[in-house]
């Protein structure tokens, strides 16, 4: 929010701020009064709607995506390997015979450490 404040200033004092004094008596139409107030607008939809919009687009991509198999994070920080999915409910392996079972929309992100990795990387630090 502190980033858009410059943005909203200057676009105020180049349109001509309708809340300047001594502003009353001039005789501005309606459409000059409420340009600031589309600028703002058009400010917000492309630095904030507009992004938050395609990301939910990304997020709902990657949960249909999702497959057997994949390694994931759920949004509690639990990383996972995807072992059933059956229509919104999905089954994790967490560790070696422990599963969970969570909905779909659980599912923060694709990715994870891998078992393998984890182990490799602890041999080398006993090293």
């Amino acid at each position: 929010m502190r980033n858009l404040l410059p943005f909203i200033l200057i676009i105020l004092l180049v349109t001509g701020c309708p809340f300047q004094p001594g502003a009353e008596g001039e005789g501005g139409s309606s459409l000059t009064a409420l340009l600031p107030f589309i600028l703002i607008f058009v400010v917000f939809y492309f630095l904030i709607l507009r992004p938050q919009q395609k990301q939910g687009k990304q997020r709902k991509e990657m949960l249909k995506n999702i497959k057997r198999g994949d390694n994931v994070i759920t949004s509690g920080g639990i990383y996972g390997k995807i072992l059933n999915i059956v229509g919104d409910l999905v089954t994790l392996e967490i560790a070696k015979g422990i599963s969970i079972r969570l909905s779909r929309s659980g599912i923060s992100g694709l990715g994870g450490p891998h078992e393998e990795d984890g182990k490799a990387k602890e041999e080398k630090s006993e090293k």
